[in-house]
């Protein structure tokens, strides 16, 4: 099983993004996402919930958390959203760096192509770690 973590600082935006289209993308029986952050805000932000929505998936029950050493002791990967120097870093995982704009603040038409970019990384990794449903997505 692999298990993936998106970081980003407050967790309430771009790395929920990312954990929900993981999770919704990716064969179950292969792999797992989950979102934290360094310093988590106190919920997802409102524009990323409206925009997720949209998308159909629903993150209103969604709360941010703080990476810690015990929600990272069994991952696989570690991919950071652009936060520059405030990014994690864990001892042993593989990393990337995706530079991703924060949506917090920003109107919709921004937010959605943050989302769109999110959902095409997402994509794009299940199928260069083949842990898509059957056919590549």
């Amino acid at each position: 099983m692999l298990k993936i973590i998106f970081a980003c600082v407050h967790n309430a935006g771009r790395s929920q993004m990312a954990a929900a289209f993981f999770n919704r993308l990716a064969d179950p029986q292969k792999a797992q996402a989950v979102s934290a952050g360094t310093e988590p805000g106190e919920r997802v932000h409102p524009e990323v919930l409206a925009a997720m929505q949209e998308a159909g998936i629903d993150l209103s029950d969604a709360k941010p958390r703080k990476l810690t050493e015990d929600l990272a002791k069994d991952a696989d990967l570690l991919i950071t959203m652009g936060c520059g120097d405030q990014c994690p870093y864990v001892p042993g995982l593989r990393r990337e760096d995706w530079p991703l704009r924060d949506p917090r603040g920003l109107p919709s038409e921004e937010v959605r192509k943050i989302r769109n970019e999110v959902q095409r990384r997402i994509a794009g990794l299940i199928n260069r770690e083949g842990v898509s449903f059957g056919a590549p997505i």
